[in-house]
C-alpha cells in the first residue's frame, strides 16, 4: 500500500493538532516520522518518505505556530510527591532507542517539559512530558511494559530542579 502525498499531509495535519510530540508511522515500505516541540528522539534511517516529510514540514511548521496547544493535565499530588500519570494506554519506553540511555533515572533532575518517556500505541511513539519540576523519587515502571491510562509511570519530590536558564 502506499500513501499519496496528500494523505501524508493529512496525517501531517492530524499530528499538528493533537497533542502528540512524536510519531512513526510505517505502511508498507513507507515509514514516516515526526515530532513537534521540543521532542528530540533518535534519527530515522532515510526512506522513501522523507522526501515527502521534507516537502511537507515547512507547512506544519507555519501550522504550528498559528495554533494554541491545549493545557496538559497536571500531575497527581500524593503524600510522596507528584505523580507523572500515563495519558494513554500502550507499551512503556523508557529509552529512545533499543540500548540507549534512558530519557530519566532515579534521581534526575526535571523540569516542566522533559521528557520521561516513549508510549508506543499500534506503532505510533507518543512522547510523555513530565509537566513539573523536581527530582525522580520513584521510577513505577519497566521499560517495555504495558501499561494503562492513568497508571503511574513516576513520583517526582517537587521543585528542587534547578532552573535552567540561558542567556538571550
Amino acid at each position: 500500500m502506499e500513501l499519496t502525498q496528500d494523505e501524508v499531509l493529512q496525517i501531517l495535519d492530524l499530528i499538528e493538532k493533537s497533542n502528540f510530540d512524536f510519531m512513526q508511522l510505517q505502511v508498507g515500505e513507507l515509514k514516516l516520522t515526526v515530532s513537534k516541540g521540543n521532542y528530540v528522539g533518535s534519527a530515522p534511517a532515510p526512506t522513501a518518505a522523507d522526501q515527502a516529510e521534507t516537502a511537507a514540514k515547512p507547512q506544519a511548521e507555519v501550522k504550528k505556530e498559528e495554533r494554541t496547544e491545549p493545557k496538559p493535565k497536571k500531575p497527581t499530588v500524593t503524600v510522596d510527591g507528584l505523580r507523572i500519570n500515563a495519558p494513554m494506554v500502550g507499551t512503556f519506553y523508557t529509552t529512545p532507542e533499543p540500548g540507549a540511555a534512558p530519557f530519566v533515572e532515579l534521581g534526575s533532575q526535571i523540569d516542566e517539559e522533559t521528557t520521561v518517556g516513549l508510549i508506543e500505541v499500534m506503532k505510533v511513539f507518543n512522547a510523555v512530558q513530565s509537566r513539573v519540576r523536581g527530582v525522580i523519587a520513584e521510577v513505577c515502571v519497566q521499560n517495555g511494559q504495558f501499561i494503562e491510562y492513568g497508571q503511574t509511570l513516576f513520583v517526582v519530590k517537587p521543585g528542587t530542579a534547578k532552573s535552567k536558564r540561558t542567556s538571550k
